[in-house]
């Protein structure tokens, strides 16, 4: 069985990890733009960033034989320094046309402020203009209210709902994203948010259609080997080896598109 993590934040993570992932069978991952652990001060470290994630992790990731991919936004924390946000959505049309990117995001809303939303409409315009699909970040808080906002916000933009993958869901959201159209994407923590295990209860009502698993490997308690584990959790609970396969790479590929991810052909 081969993963594809679509969701981790590999800088965070050490060579060690990578090593580790891919003799587990991870064989690509996608790095989304998000928040550093403490915000940024200036436009520049935002260009150093988006370059660090196009450029250098790529070359890092290969080293250990996984294709690596990012998605490139401003992340809603960030969107609250408003003139700092309004430099960096300036520069990004660079970045979203460079080879790599495969989405705009993590985008989206974490204290639901009218900053939030402001910046997260302007690149959701940003998306259909470079044809792109678009990762949601949704808010760890009120997470209902945020998820339902997104929905609505993004129904405004006419997007094809399958082009959207709405992030961080859990069993208060992942029904409401399904019926609405939208990917429901699941992820998965040591502790807290949400478990491997309580994943595998959603898993076990929803199927595996529309529906992604990944592990963020943020800066905070978490655990890049997740997706793997998850996988074993449901084989061991009766899922049949073709739909976690599903799960854990034909759904990550059919959203971001085999033409934009370009991977090598493996068996």
């Amino acid at each position: 069985m081969k993963f594809f993590d679509p969701h981790i934040h590999c800088i965070s993570r050490t060579t060690d990890d990578y090593e580790n992932m891919y003799l587990a069978g991870v064989r690509a991952v996608v790095e989304p733009s998000f928040w550093l652990g403490q915000p940024r001060t200036s436009v520049g470290t935002f260009i150093d960033y988006f370059s660090m994630i196009l450029e250098w992790e790529r070359e890092r990731a290969a080293t250990f034989g996984i294709e690596h991919r990012c998605t490139i936004g401003l992340n809603p924390k960030e969107a609250n320094n408003e003139k700092l946000a309004d430099e960096v959505l300036e520069i990004l049309p660079d970045f979203l046309a460079r080879e790599g990117c495969v989405a705009i995001g993590e985008l989206g809303y974490d204290s639901i402020t009218d900053a939030e939303d402001r910046a997260f409409r302007k690149q959701l315009e940003m998306a259909k203009e470079f044809d792109l699909p678009v990762m949601v970040h949704t808010p760890h808080r009120d997470k209902a209210r945020g998820t339902q906002l997104t929905i609505d916000v993004v129904k405004e933009f006419d997007f094809d709902p399958l082009s959207v993958i709405i992030d961080h869901s859990t069993e208060e959201t992942t029904k409401m994203i399904l019926d609405a159209g939208f990917w429901a994407g699941h992820t998965l923590y040591p502790a807290t948010k949400l478990t491997k295990e309580r994943f595998a209860n959603i898993f076990f009502e929803f199927g595996n259609e529309h529906i992604t698993v990944n592990t963020s490997g943020d800066w905070g308690k978490s655990d890049p080997m997740l997706v793997v584990k998850a996988a074993a959790m449901l084989e061991q609970r009766g899922a049949s080896r073709e739909a976690i396969q599903k799960l854990v790479w034909d759904n990550p590929v059919e959203f971001y598109g085999e033409n934009r991810l370009k991977l090598e052909k493996r068996k």
